[in-house]
C-alpha cells in the first residue's frame, strides 16, 4: 500500500462520524472494500485499532463458519492462538511476530466471507447495548480470553467439522467483547459449552469404535 493510499485511509478514519466508530459491520466493509488484491494480517490488527482484540477474533474465527479454500483455517487460527492468551492475560494493544503478520489473505476470500456476515451482524448491532457489565471488566475479560484460547487450539485442530461450533463460540465471545454485550457473551459461552459436549461425545465415539475394532482382532485395551 502506497504512502498517498495509507494517508487517505487514516483520513478517512479521522472523519469517521462517532456512531460509525461503535460499528463493527462498518469497519468490516471498509477492509473488504479497500484497494489491494491482498491484505496482511498485520494490516487488519491495525485497521482496528483500540478494538483490535475482539474485532480480531471475530474476523478470524466466524469466517471458518464458511466453506473457505483448503488450509483457510490454518492462517485464520494462527493468530486465535496468539491474540486469544494476551486477552487473557491482560494485553493492553495485540502482538504478532513479524513472519505471521506479514502473512497474506486474499482480500476477494475476505470479502466473499463478509459479505456474507456483515447483513446479520448489522441486525445483530441493531438491538445489541451495553449490559451485564459484569461479564466483562478486568476478570471477565481474561475468563473471555481463556476460553477464546482453549476454542483456539480445537480450531485449528484437523478435526472434520470440527471447527464450526468452536467458532462459533469465539465469534460469539469476541462480539460481547467488542459491544460490551454480556447477552451476545452470553450466547458465546452456551456455544462453547455446545462445543465442549460435541468434542466429548465425538470423542467417546472414536475410542468405543477403536476398542470395538481392536476386540474383534484380539487385542484388548
Amino acid at each position: 500500500m502506497s504512502a498517498t493510499t495509507q494517508d487517505a485511509a487514516l483520513g478517512a478514519k479521522r472523519r469517521r462520524p462517532p456512531e460509525e466508530e461503535l460499528s463493527l459491520s462498518t469497519l468490516l466493509r471498509e477492509l473488504c472494500d479497500a484497494p489491494g488484491e491482498t491484505v496482511t494480517v498485520g494490516e487488519i490488527v491495525e485497521h482496528f485499532e483500540e478494538r483490535a482484540f475482539g474485532a480480531v477474533l471475530f474476523v478470524f474465527s466466524v469466517p471458518n463458519l464458511l466453506p473457505l479454500p483448503p488450509g483457510s483455517s490454518t492462517v485464520l487460527g494462527a493468530p486465535l492462538v496468539l491474540i486469544a492468551p494476551q486477552v487473557m492475560m491482560g494485553a493492553r494493544t495485540p502482538w504478532l511476530p513479524k513472519a505471521l503478520r506479514r502473512r497474506t489473505i486474499a482480500r476477494t476470500t475476505l470479502a466473499a466471507a463478509f459479505d456474507r456476515l456483515i447483513p446479520p451482524l448489522k441486525r445483530i448491532e441493531r438491538v445489541s447495548k451495553p449490559r451485564l457489565s459484569w461479564l466483562f471488566g478486568s476478570v471477565g475479560d481474561r475468563v473471555i480470553g481463556a476460553v477464546c484460547t482453549v476454542l483456539a487450539v480445537i480450531l485449528i485442530l484437523p478435526i472434520p467439522f470440527g471447527n464450526m461450533l468452536p467458532a462459533a463460540a469465539v465469534g460469539g465471545l469476541s462480539l460481547g467483547l467488542v459491544s460490551r454485550d454480556g447477552i451476545i457473551a452470553l450466547a458465546g459461552y452456551a456455544l462453547t459449552a455446545v462445543s465442549a459436549l460435541v468434542l466429548f461425545l465425538t470423542f467417546s465415539v472414536v475410542v468405543s469404535t477403536l476398542q470395538g475394532l481392536l476386540a474383534a482382532i484380539g487385542i484388548a485395551l
